[in-house]
């Protein structure tokens, strides 16, 4: 079962523009690039795409192996210390044939659905993270 996105979440990862995801390839190496990233609300995921996706590693990567991780994360004050972000950790598929969100991208999509989402500092200046898993009863 799928995660959706807190209200929180979603203010604080529409205010952002990119992200970094990490995949891992046929041998067992981790890859990670940033990359930028849309929420589709009509599935509750996470779209990624590019200007030639589908003939980059990080889609290759998750066609073998669908595991991934998308960070988001900023400086939201140096003076006092102040970082947020959002960590999504779940599975992935890499669609050929979709409508890219900006239209001079390809038609390739890293779509992400959500397992484990876990957050920092967004709702106080606290460095706890706030850790929901699909499966929590209350998910």
């Amino acid at each position: 079962m799928a995660l959706t996105f807190g209200s929180t979440e979603m203010d604080y990862l529409s205010t952002q523009r990119l992200g970094r995801l990490a995949t891992v390839d046929a041998h067992g190496s981790p890859q990670n690039n940033p990359v930028g990233y849309w929420i589709n609300r009509n599935t509750h995921t996470i779209d990624i795409g590019g200007y030639d996706l589908g003939r980059s590693r990080k889609f290759r990567n998750v066609r073998g192996n669908p595991q991934v991780c998308l960070v988001v994360d900023d400086i939201a004050s140096v003076d006092p210390w102040r970082v947020r972000g959002v960590e999504i950790r779940g599975t992935a598929e890499a669609l050929d044939d979709t409508e890219p969100p900006v239209g001079v991208m390809s038609p390739e999509v890293i779509r992400i659905t959500p397992l484990w989402i876990g957050s920092w500092g967004l709702v106080d200046d606290s460095f706890a993270m706030h850790v929901r898993r699909a499966t929590d009863p209350a998910a």
